[in-house]
């Protein structure tokens, strides 16, 4: 569980998501349209939809009040007799927001819970398995959507993936050509990146990077490695392939292919040297080119993006539904009504996310780019929604995370072999998950 957090919107405009996308085609582009898509399926608690329900977000206020009251006015003008009660939860503390409610039994009909929020309570058999309540979810919804609402050792589904997002991988078109590398053809593996980073720090006299950030838990996924064991019991991580990884980065942060306080607490980021030209690599979400168009309005038309290396990865967030409702049939509709591809759509409009139902593969808006960089970076991440996969478990909270980045710092300053700092890393990880 992750302790504080900003907004997960705010958070993903400077990352991104997905999951396979069906080519359906889209309904509907409204709110509140006549298409029957907000209904559920076959919901095993049957039930008429009708009374007073309530819905939780996680800081939507107030930017998004407009889109929201839209999306609650179409449900109960679509279930006549429905009223429905929307709170929203500021960014911070939302996770002891919501283990508080879980523990007083006041859980909203319908929470806004990202997977890693929703583990505790699945523990806890709090939370209602959707895919035994409404069959017809299993094909309405991304796959790999719905898998982040699957967690090992408890059988069911226990979230409706309401939006997503994906890493897309941005270069400096302009620095590419001025060291001789194509910005047609970047990088697309490791061992090409560590390639074009020497390249790089030869003909910029040491004073431009490309890589300039340390591994992480992803970039061993990409490798190949188990993250956990299958039962999401222990970490794995510990292997051959992730200390390969780690002496790769070793080798290369002792050539000088990487900023010397790359490894420290008060490095500036990635991201922040890109935006100052420092850097001609960085990941972020769909939307960077359209922000660093504020930042540094000279750079970002020169920025090209790729898909990110390896396996893209997916990030997630959905609604779920308490057990202990006592509005099941109503909770279901409008946890149904708010994930639908029409309102999912609508709010891709206005923020910078992707719909996670599969009828919305097909609709233009994400498919088809405007002729600019920053709109064939979005059709690049939205292509990457098809083999795009949770690669961190929720197990990997902050506090596991901290101390994994503090080992791989240590190996990659070569102050612990590699092995050893993912001995290390993994035995106190575990520890920690069982505390």
């Amino acid at each position: 569980m992750r302790h504080i957090r900003r907004s997960p919107l705010a958070r993903w405009t400077a990352t991104a998501t997905a999951a396979a996308l069906a080519a359906v085609t889209l309904a509907g582009c409204g709110l509140g349209g006549t298409e029957d898509s907000g209904a559920p399926g076959p919901v095993g608690t049957g039930g008429e939809v009708k009374g007073k329900i309530s819905l939780q977000t996680w800081a939507l206020k107030p930017k998004f009040t407009a889109y929201m009251e839209k999306v609650i006015d179409g449900f109960e003008k679509k279930y006549p007799g429905t009223t429905v009660e929307w709170l929203d939860q500021p960014g911070e503390g939302y996770s002891e927001k919501v283990l508080s409610q879980s523990a007083g039994g006041t859980l909203p009909d319908v929470v806004n819970l990202p997977p890693d929020f929703a583990l505790p309570l699945v523990r806890q058999n709090l939370l209602l398995d959707i895919g035994k309540a409404d069959a017809a979810s299993a094909k309405d919804y991304v796959k790999g959507g719905l898998d982040a609402y699957r967690f090992p050792g408890h059988d069911g589904t226990y979230g409706y993936p309401w939006y997503l997002n994906t890493d897309v991988n941005y270069w400096n078109g302009e620095l590419f050509t001025k060291y001789g590398l194509d910005p047609k053809k970047p990088p697309a593996s490791l061992d090409e990146l560590v390639k074009a980073a020497r390249t790089v720090k030869e003909k910029s006299g040491g004073q431009t990077y490309l890589m300039s950030r340390k591994p992480n838990l992803i970039d061993l996924a990409n490798a190949g490695v188990p993250i956990m064991n299958a039962e999401g019991t222990r970490f794995t991580f510990n292997t051959p392939e992730a200390a390969a990884v780690l002496d790769t980065y070793r080798a290369a942060y002792q050539e000088g292919l990487l900023p010397k306080d790359v490894l420290t607490e008060t490095y500036a980021g990635n991201t922040k040297l890109f935006a100052s030209g420092t850097a001609a690599w960085t990941t972020a979400g769909a939307n960077y080119i359209t922000s660093l168009a504020t930042d540094n309005p000279t750079l970002a038309p020169k920025v090209v993006s790729s898909p990110a290396m390896g396996t893209p990865p997916l990030y997630v967030q959905g609604v779920s539904i308490p057990k202990n409702t006592k509005n099941p049939a109503a909770a279901l509709a409008l946890a149904r009504w708010v994930t639908n591809a029409e309102n999912q759509a609508a709010f891709a409009h206005e923020t910078s996310i992707f719909p996670s139902t599969t009828a919305s593969a097909a609709d233009p808006y994400f498919a088809k780019s405007d002729g600019s960089n920053a709109g064939d970076a979005k059709v690049t991440a939205f292509r990457s929604l098809a083999a795009a996969k949770v690669l961190e478990p929720v197990q990997a909270n902050d506090a596991v995370k901290t101390l994994i980045n503090q080992q791989i710092a240590l190996a990659i300053s070569g102050q612990a072999g590699s092995k050893e700092a993912l001995d290390t890393a993994v035995a106190r990880a575990d520890q920690l998950i069982k505390d």
